[in-house]
């Protein structure tokens, strides 16, 4: 079987590891996942913005880089819990926008993220999960992780805007698109082998709907 590396996107709470766990272990493919409970800024960075910024953007980078290898080199197929590019074309941009991180330091780690970016292989897919914002902001509430109290609707929007024009660009590899509010498929296996379906159809280099 053709190994294949599958990145999953979207906003905060819109279903990510939840897709994630469930195709890794339908497909017996390699799953890594998102640095949230070991992670040893985000807890100060939702307290304070401001102040954590540029180092939790740092620190993201250099652990979805070591991910991206890891997955290379492994010779399962891999799916991964967020891609790399969202942090500087999602978060670093609007951390930067919204005055959090200083323009030198902005400077320095887009020279560090481009380095990091071409020596990591291109993935075969791209899987974009959306929510409505009001939807992010019931699951978050529902799953009540204490590092997670400091996010706010306003800034799930400013999120949103830079995912929609990020897409209109992006053209590394086929991007499949799935709508989390409309498709529950942790619960319902239909959904899910719907989804399963889709994405080998994509990889295939079928044309696919988007969900």
């Amino acid at each position: 079987m053709t190994k294949r590396i599958v990145v999953v996107a979207g906003n905060i709470g819109v279903g990510k590891t939840s897709l994630t766990e469930r195709i890794g272990a339908r497909l017996g493919w390699r799953a890594d996942y998102e640095s949230v409970a070991d992670n040893p800024y985000l807890s100060d960075f939702y307290t304070n913005m401001h102040d954590w910024s540029f180092h939790l953007q740092v620190y993201f980078l250099g652990h979805r880089a070591q991910q991206y290898l890891d997955a290379a080199n492994d010779s399962r197929s891999a799916i991964l819990d967020r891609s790399i590019y969202e942090d500087f074309h999602i978060f670093t941009r609007a951390l930067s926008s919204m005055g959090n991180i200083a323009e030198r330091d902005y400077l320095t780690y887009r020279r560090i993220y481009d380095l990091v970016v071409s020596t990591l292989p291109t993935p075969n897919l791209l899987i974009y999960l959306q929510a409505p914002v009001p939807v992010l902001m019931e699951r978050i509430h529902k799953r009540a992780r204490n590092i997670e109290t400091g996010i706010s609707e306003s800034y799930l929007n400013t999120l949103e805007s830079y995912y929609d024009e990020w897409l209109k660009e992006f053209d590394l590899c086929p991007v499949l698109t799935i709508h989390t509010d409309n498709l529950d498929y942790v619960h319902q296996s239909r959904a899910l082998k719907l989804v399963i379906e889709h994405i080998q159809d994509k990889l295939a280099g079928k044309e696919v709907m988007e969900l």
